[in-house]
């Protein structure tokens, strides 16, 4: 390996002086995170309408590095967030149930032809999910629910290509988890999805937004996992900003230490688009 990288370090700069500029950690996102899929950094809450959990993000993907030349433009970059689950208890205590960390790498191309453009993103990372001391009930010495903790892990490979059309932008995409545990978890995710923002509400930085992302994938069957955002986000509809918005989700928890349990309910979340 070591042998490789002054090779690739070569590669990387006959690339970079061919694309022409290239700029280190630009200010905003070479593709913007997609709205409605799980897996993807944010900061902020989700409350449930329907029990009293709740979810708690925090994290960033950024780009390290961008080159390109006129409207087509390269990047790559580094992901790393969690996704915490919570309850709500009185005199305002949360205790953590369970956490899931995502840390790797991403890389972007992007062309802008006018008002369109269209691209993909690529991403390889890592997922490891534990459950915590929120989920050890102290008056009966045991794990909540006789749910113990297991091993769960997976590294996969992300590819996402995208299509916008002005304020619409549709996308599908292919997961494939080259190590998971456990090993009976199906190897292949497909997903689909659009979000679309409404150009300038009343002449304001105040957009309103819907947001649609399935994902298929084998967790002893196929199943179909559904999340559904419509809300309103103050700043720049393509990069940062705050968000308001009510979500539907249904299908298996994306908690990794509760994969194969099924959820369905309404919640209502708040973002930091950063």
């Amino acid at each position: 390996m070591k042998k490789f990288i002054p090779v690739v370090l070569l590669i990387i700069n006959v690339s970079l002086k061919a694309q022409g500029s290239f700029q280190l950690f630009p200010s905003e996102l070479n593709v913007q995170p997609f709205t409605a899929n799980i897996l993807e950094a944010k900061l902020g809450f989700l409350f449930h309408t329907s029990n009293n959990e709740l979810r708690l993000d925090i994290g960033n993907s950024v780009d390290i590095i961008r080159w390109g030349s006129g409207d087509e433009k390269f990047s790559v970059g580094a992901d790393l967030f969690t996704y915490t689950l919570l309850r709500s208890e009185s005199d305002f205590h949360f205790p953590v149930d369970a956490v899931d960390y995502l840390f790797g790498l991403n890389a972007s191309w992007k062309v802008r032809k006018g008002f369109d453009s269209y691209g993909l993103r690529f991403r390889l990372s890592h997922i490891s999910a534990h459950f915590v001391d929120g989920h050890f009930d102290w008056e009966t010495n045991d794990w909540r629910d006789g749910n113990k903790p297991r091993v769960y892990s997976r590294e996969f490979v992300e590819l996402i290509p995208f299509y916008q059309i002005k304020s619409w932008r549709v996308y599908a995409g292919f997961t494939y988890l080259f190590h998971v545990d456990p090993e009976y978890i199906g190897k292949d995710i497909y997903q689909f999805g659009f979000d679309y923002f409404y150009d300038g509400f009343f002449k304001t930085n105040l957009y309103p937004f819907i947001a649609y992302d399935i994902r298929l994938q084998h967790v002893e069957k196929y199943t179909a996992t559904h999340n559904l955002m419509a809300g309103l986000k103050f700043g720049k509809s393509n990069g940062r900003g705050v968000s308001l918005y009510v979500n539907y989700f249904s299908g298996n928890n994306f908690h990794g230490e509760y994969f194969d349990r099924k959820d369905n309910y309404f919640s209502i979340g708040f973002n930091l688009d950063l």
